[in-house]
């Protein structure tokens, strides 16, 4: 719990005080005086007073936002002597480029941070695939347990080399919000020759990449084999004559490719209510063997059918690899990652927007915090790579055209742009409660979301 609230607390204020930070750098360079810096709202628990310029830098106790307040005379009366340092008072250019200035900056940061993990090198499962459920759509395509993925292409798009599962998993992502064609280079064995197959995720009525979806396409996790581990004592495959250290080659004569098609067999062979006898191949200290095994039915309740048990872990280690960049192409796989990310969060919302995807996707701060401690007991990469994510959605959202946020300023200046004359006060009376609304709307929706998944 309390690394939950430490790693909120430090993402929140790293994300704030970067955000501000492009406000306030930007408002200085085009020549603004700013009164007061601020990280949080409510009560000042810091503060300090640049003796150079006189800005007021702020740490206050609430830590869901920031502000950076400067000179303008639809504030306060400023003084003849410095009109000319008044926010107000500055080209168009000059205030779009100070409104920008916060969200691109949180689009910086997740460049840096995403090229940093490149740097670092993440250690991820091998893109070696476990056996995919019956029906699913890799195991429609022809994909088998222990095949190794070897390079993708979405849509017509160039082949890209698979270095991880996480790889593959993010060009499934890529291709199904994009409504594109993915080929898989896929090869049974490194000497191997590969096959090409397609998958035909146009076949899935759900676009969403949420657990569901991939369920649906089959990617039930890296290959493992279908070696026993720790087995009950008492358990039954104990009494079935198992042991620890066990390699199972068959049952019922069907050869098991990996650990996850075995765990799914045992717990499919109670979904009848009642279990059979089951005779298992097995490879013990060089030597082949058969058992008869008779797993236990668990029974069915509101939440799951029945299903069957052995009391024993299955599953050897998963194969790890480590993902690691020099430095230029880890600095660019950080700006196209954002690019991609960036422009994957905008479809996402417009999908919302039309209905075409759930606006469970929202997420609150109860969600990101406890994203926020999981990455964090995960290690540093891990959490570097959550701070960028949240930046990216932090920079996208404050651009969407909102009036109370960064991008309805934007608009703004669009409108004086082209009609020569700024937003009358009436109107931006009316847009900023138009705005109030429909964040208090999507405030009201990610909350209940997060109640949701914590404690739905």
């Amino acid at each position: 719990m309390l690394l939950t609230v430490v790693a909120f607390i430090v993402a929140l204020g790293v994300l704030i005080a970067v955000h501000e930070w492009g406000h306030y750098r930007v408002a200085v360079a085009c020549g603004v005086k700013v009164l007061r810096y601020s990280v949080g709202f409510g009560k000042p628990l810091l503060r300090w007073t640049s003796k150079k310029t006189g800005t007021e830098y702020v740490v206050a106790a609430l830590p869901l936002g920031g502000y950076v307040r400067m000179l303008d005379e639809r504030e306060a009366e400023v003084a003849p002597e410095e009109k000319h340092l008044a926010f107000n008072n500055q080209p168009l250019r000059s205030r779009a480029a100070i409104v920008a200035a916060g969200p691109v900056a949180n689009l910086v940061l997740a460049i840096a941070l995403l090229s940093v993990v490149n740097w670092m090198g993440v250690t991820e499962p091998a893109a070696r695939l476990a056996a995919p459920p019956v029906g699913s759509l890799l195991q429609t395509a022809g994909v088998q347990g222990g095949d190794r993925v070897q390079r993708v292409a979405v849509g017509n798009q160039a082949w890209e080399p698979v270095r991880s599962l996480g790889d593959l998993r993010w060009s499934i992502t890529t291709a199904a919000i994009e409504g594109d064609a993915l080929q898989l280079e896929v090869a049974a064995a490194p000497d191997a020759a590969a096959r090409v197959l397609n998958l035909n995720l146009a076949s899935l009525e759900q676009k969403e990449p949420d657990a569901a979806f991939f369920e649906k396409v089959g990617l039930a996790g890296p290959w493992s084999s279908p070696v026993l581990q720790e087995v009950v004592e008492g358990g039954p495959a104990q009494v079935s004559g198992l042991r620890k250290g066990d390699l199972v080659l068959s049952v019922d004569g069907k050869p098991v490719q990996d650990g996850a098609q075995l765990r799914s067999w045992i717990r499919q062979s109670g979904a009848s209510g009642q279990v059979a006898p089951q005779s298992w191949q097995i490879q013990r200290d060089g030597k082949t063997m058969v058992l008869t095994v008779q797993p236990e039915l668990v029974a069915a309740t509101a939440e799951q059918p029945s299903t069957g048990r052995i009391n024993a872990f299955i599953g050897g280690e998963i194969e790890m690899v480590v993902v690691r960049r020099g430095f230029v192409d880890g600095l660019w796989a950080g700006v196209t990652r954002t690019w991609e990310l960036s422009a994957m969060t905008l479809r996402m919302m417009g999908r919302m927007l039309i209905g075409e995807a759930s606006l469970k996707n929202i997420s609150g701060p109860l969600t990101i915090a406890d994203y926020a401690g999981k990455s964090a007991s995960m290690g540093l990469v891990q959490y570097l790579s959550f701070l960028a994510l949240i930046s990216i959605s932090l920079g996208v959202l404050n651009l969407l055209p909102l009036p109370v946020l960064d991008g309805g300023h934007l608009m703004y200046y669009l409108w004086e742009a082209v009609t020569g004359r700024s937003v009358s006060d009436l109107w931006a009376e009316r847009l900023q409660k138009a705005g109030v609304a429909v964040i208090l709307m999507m405030m009201s929706v990610a909350f209940f979301n997060d109640f949701n998944r914590l404690w739905g």
